[in-house]
């Protein structure tokens, strides 16, 4: 009997039935229970739930502590953040992948707090910056009740058959299940690995075939007669208007000796380092020197952590330059006419990873781009989608590699100046024996127990190695940003040094600086750093890039070499200068810069700790990474592909045929 014009939009209508008085009692008790639900369920708020960790001490291995927690359903997570049953594709029960469908859908949902964990120039052990980023958010989430997202890199398969290790987190502060985080994850870097691989082979492909071939018949095989008419592909389309001239058309004419792009694997190997290719007699004599990289080094990875949709991704693989001609052009993908194939090998890749954390917040693990030579962040995409899910009130914590002089610059240079986003909060993390270290202690070598210097109250020490960290608040605040330092604290650390750190880490302009123990406690050990971050950013902030785009190339890296490292000045050797003058004359000058130097110095000499002063910033080599969108000067020389030890971690790695379960990563 209700006309559909009467009722208004949104409104709700219950059925009392004929007798009209346990009608109204049906009706009242709705409108109660209606009534309760929104008083328990705030506008935004997610209804998760979070597991209760159970501490033991001594704290056991990392593993062991991963499988004594079932994690959720992945879908029910998925469920719990806001996520639509067809934005989320599944693979198994624990990870999940999220549609980029979802950007439009939550377009016009405000962003929440955004929050980058950096840290001092660390120890060749690290720092804990991983642990402190899934502690900071197990603290905000399921002890704050706070929305929180972690984003996080994806991490390579050589260091955890290498000597590094997984890279969950650590404790009772990790992403789980650790061996799906570690191993293979979604495919995501094979994927990379494809493609790199694919345009490699098209390179060597390309000049063989022009080598061996006169420009008719090249032109002939390229574009074939199919009964009686040529056909070209769109992406041969988009090379004629470039040239109408079967020469310039079919032949690249790519010079060997200015090959930029290398084959990829994600192992550890030292033989690959350099190599020669061409050697069968199939090839008629035409060889070369060339070499692998570690794939998370790969172009394409640093592409993966910078687009920003579908379409974009397709743009940034066209503009990847791979060589120059003989002529002095640069050679991309789109003149392969591989670009089109590399977005169908990525087209899955592109789609965030969801996981868990321990206590069951939710974790993006999206891109894993290497922090020397790339920039060492997770992807865009994946914070810019839990900025989404989390609203205004929420928190999304993503993690820059190395120190803040390597991984926090990119971030805001690199990162922010592509996703337009603008963080609220730096967290800077420190320990007592790195700062030691810095301090002028023994040298820490990985494998090796730690001096007794490490191990013992020594607040001189301490003391002297406090610059570093005060360097590091001072690089975080030429960009404007609040910083919270997080000392991430060992049980042989007292509670002299460990109030010795805090006080000078305020003195020195931080917002606040909080001891933690999230590796033993979980985010109960974390509270006291979220409640510091939660205040921070609501503190004012007056966020700035450290140079203008149009600043000539050497200004831009010497910039970052003076403010950043504390050099005197820059020295271009004779092939960085070429590149200066090439990347400028080919269009390339705008771009910003991604310095590749060593994590474990503010210079370029790796020994060198504490504050290095006095010293000129030699720049050997420059590179372009076009499809990415910036340059990469090269200080000094670093492998990029690593080698493995005498004893890597694969000889304690095996799989239990009964129960199927991993067994020795850590």
């Amino acid at each position: 009997m209700v006309k559909g014009e009467w009722i208004k939009k949104g409104a709700v209508v219950i059925d009392c039935g004929i007798n009209h008085i346990p009608g109204l009692i049906v009706s009242e008790n709705t409108v109660l229970s209606a009534k309760r639900f929104l008083e328990g369920h705030q506008p935004g708020k997610w209804n998760i739930s979070c597991t209760k960790l159970n501490l033991q001490k001594p704290v056991p291995s990392d593993i062991v502590i991963s499988r004594s927690c079932v994690p959720k359903p992945i879908d029910r997570l998925a469920r719990e953040v806001g996520l639509l049953s067809d934005e989320v594709e599944l693979y198994g029960k624990t990870k999940a992948k999220v549609q980029l469908s979802i950007v439009k859908r939550l377009q016009a949902q405000p962003d929440g707090k955004y929050v980058v964990v950096t840290g001092i120039t660390p120890t060749p052990l690290g720092e804990g910056k991983s642990t402190t980023t899934i502690g900071l958010v197990q603290a905000l989430g399921a002890h704050m009740n706070l929305n929180v997202f972690a984003c996080v890199r994806q991490p390579s398969q050589g260091p955890t058959f290498g000597i590094k290790g997984g890279a969950a987190g650590g404790g009772y502060s990790q992403v789980i299940p650790m061996e799906e985080f570690n191993l293979h994850l979604t495919g995501d870097i094979h994927a990379i690995t494809a493609a790199n691989n694919l345009v490699a082979a098209a390179i060597d492909a390309r000049m063989f075939h022009e080598s061996t071939q006169s420009d008719k018949a090249l032109y002939n095989r390229l574009v074939p007669l199919s009964g009686g008419q040529r056909k070209f592909s769109p992406i041969q389309i988009n090379r004629l208007r470039i040239s109408v001239f079967i020469t310039r058309f079919a032949r690249l004419d790519i010079d060997p000796s200015s090959v930029t792009w290398q084959r990829v694997l994600d192992t550890n190997d030292r033989f690959l380092r350099k190599i020669t290719i061409g050697q069968s007699p199939t090839e008629k004599g035409y060889t070369r020197e060339a070499q692998f990289d570690i794939t998370v080094a790969s172009e394409i990875m640093a592409v993966l952590a910078l687009t920003s949709s579908l379409e974009d991704m397709r743009q940034r693989m066209a503009k990847m330059v791979v060589a120059t001609s003989r002529s002095g052009q640069p050679i991309t993908t789109e003149d392969l006419g591989v670009s089109g194939a590399l977005t169908v090998l990525m087209k899955d890749a592109i789609k965030p990873n969801l996981m868990q954390t321990l206590e069951g917040t939710p974790v993006f693990v999206h891109a894993g781009p290497f922090a020397n030579i790339a920039h060492g962040n997770s992807s865009i995409l994946a914070d810019k989608i839990a900025l989404k899910l989390v609203g205004p009130e929420g928190f999304v914590v993503t993690e820059a590699g190395f120190g803040a002089d390597i991984g926090m610059e990119k971030f805001f240079n690199i990162k922010c100046r592509y996703s337009g986003l603008r963080p609220h909060v730096v967290v800077l993390v420190a320990t007592v024996r790195a700062l030691k270290m810095h301090g002028g202690g023994p040298t820490v070598t990985a494998g090796m127990p730690l001096p007794k210097e490490y191990v013992e109250e020594n607040l001189e020490l301490l003391e002297k190695g406090c610059s570093n960290m005060r360097k590091q608040i001072e690089n975080a605040q030429h960009f404007g940003v609040p910083v919270v330092v997080a000392v991430n604290g060992f049980k042989t650390d007292t509670e002299a040094e460990l109030d010795l750190v805090c006080s000078m880490a305020k003195a020195a302009g931080a917002y606040d600086a909080v001891r933690c123990s999230h590796w033993a406690e979980g985010g109960a050990g974390a509270v006291a750093l979220g409640q510091a971050v939660q205040r921070a950013s609501g503190a004012p902030s007056n966020f700035k890039f450290l140079y203008d785009l149009e600043l000539p190339i050497a200004d831009k890296i010497r910039i970052i070499a003076q403010k950043i490292y504390g050099a005197d000045d820059i020295e271009l050797l004779p092939e960085a200068q070429h590149k200066v003058e090439l990347y400028t004359k080919q269009g390339f000058g705008n771009l910003p810069i991604c310095m590749a130097k060593t994590h474990l110095s503010l210079s370029h000499e790796a020994d060198k700790k504490g504050v290095p002063t006095g010293f000129v910033l030699p720049i050997r080599d420059i590179r372009a990474s076009v499809g990415a969108g910036f340059l990469f000067p090269l200080v000094g020389t670093m492998p990029t592909i690593p080698g493995l030890p005498t004893r890597p971690c694969f000889y304690d790695i095996d799989l239990d045929p009964e129960t199927e379960q991993v067994n020795g990563l850590f």
